[in-house]
């Protein structure tokens, strides 16, 4: 067994609105955090368990570490397999969500994550985009206390694995196929491979659009937090419809592309 002996660490503090106890229902309860984050199961309490579903066949398991109400809530994720190297010589992936009150009706939240390996590429390539996605991650939490603070999200996910074009170009395709789908609202964040909309129509909520390299193209997924008492059965109605509209964004592209090559 080789010694693992390199830790992988990053941290991020933001501050956001609200109390601590509101901050802590958004944290630290299943329907809090798939309002911001992804789809959970959460057996609140210390050592429970917990799950993050992060697409169809995509699933993050782990269990409760810490749990004191409104500061502190902690967990462990088995990161090899989530990593596609199961059995790799590593500790659990550790998570720290740290709580504290400011005045003003605001609080500061700490995250902090870590673990130990062994060095290897993957181990680095791995923790460097993880910490590259969990600012924007973060933000959402932000986004979400600011503008539907209390309230629960109905989550969509659709995606394609197969955009005929880098990262870069696809999340520009899908924004701009976006605007002429008709959805309105605005633009809270865009950064490189992702951006975010506060949406008004057809339904109250965020969608957030991530690209990554797959292949010879890119993968892109689209996932909503929908705020209002009919997104459930919006959502068991449309999600088919917005995969086929995401995957005709990828024809699309791909037919554009070769008509001007």
């Amino acid at each position: 067994m080789t010694d693992r002996t390199t830790e992988h660490r990053f941290e991020l503090t933001l501050e956001v609105p609200g109390t601590a106890d509101q901050v802590w229902q958004a944290i630290a309860t299943a329907e809090g955090i798939q309002s911001w984050m992804m789809p959970t199961e959460l057996d609140a309490r210390e050592g429970g368990a917990l799950a993050f579903h992060m697409g169809p066949d995509a699933t993050s398991r782990g269990r409760v570490t810490g749990f004191e109400p409104a500061r502190r809530f902690a967990y462990e994720e088995e990161w090899d397999e989530l990593s596609g190297h199961p059995g790799a010589d590593v500790t659990p992936l550790a998570t720290e969500f740290l709580v504290e009150a400011r005045s003003g009706g605001t609080c500061v939240v700490r995250v902090v994550t870590s673990a130990f390996g062994t060095g290897a590429d993957w181990e680095n390539e791995f923790f460097e985009e993880m910490s590259a996605g969990w600012g924007a991650i973060l933000d959402n939490l932000r986004l979400y206390l600011t503008h539907f603070p209390g309230r629960h999200a109905t989550p969509m996910w659709v995606g394609v694995d197969n955009f005929p074009a880098s990262p870069e170009e696809a999340v520009k395709a899908v924004r701009t196929a976006l605007a002429a789908k008709g959805v309105t609202g605005r633009l809270e964040r865009a950064i490189e491979r992702h951006f975010l909309l506060q949406v008004d129509e057809p339904v109250p909520g965020f969608l957030s659009v991530y690209a990554f390299s797959a292949g010879e193209g890119s993968g892109v997924h689209l996932q909503g937090y929908l705020f209002s008492d009919d997104a459930p059965d919006y959502v068991r109605r449309e999600q088919p419809t917005w995969q086929a509209w995401l995957e005709g964004v990828a024809r699309d592209h791909a037919a554009s592309s070769a008509a001007r090559a």
